[in-house]
């Protein structure tokens, strides 16, 4: 498991978003997912996060900028998700899942992304 912290855009803005192996879901905070197109949950999730309990009623398309690559996922709505090791608030946290299906992995020798498994096309079998 790893984590790398860095800037994505979203819409232009930037958001604080941590990289993290060790979550299986994409987490955003409300008041960035207010400006994407978000969904009502039929049933809400209860998610353990960062020593927390949250309730999950919202679900948002999420499409950013890595860099120069395009990320499309959908992303769970929190109130928060917490902060980093030097108290800065993450705005997004991508996990599992979603760096999979876009070929994000983590180098943590240097502390970046490593971008060159990014899908240039999808093939479904």
């Amino acid at each position: 498991m790893g984590r790398i912290r860095k800037n994505i855009d979203i819409d232009g803005h930037n958001c604080w978003t941590l990289f993290d192996s060790g979550a299986r879901n994409t987490y955003i905070v409300k008041d960035i997912a207010v400006n994407l197109p978000m969904f009502t949950l039929k049933q809400r999730q209860l998610v353990s996060l960062g020593g927390r309990s949250h309730n999950v009623i919202n679900d948002c398309r999420l499409e950013c900028m890595i860099d120069s690559f395009y990320i499309l996922a959908h992303a769970r709505v929190l109130e928060e998700i917490g902060v980093d090791e030097h108290g800065k608030r993450i705005e997004v946290l991508i996990g599992a899942l979603t760096m999979q299906e876009w070929g994000i992995r983590l180098n943590m020798e240097e502390e970046k992304l490593d971008m060159s498994h990014y899908p240039n096309e999808f093939i479904e079998f």
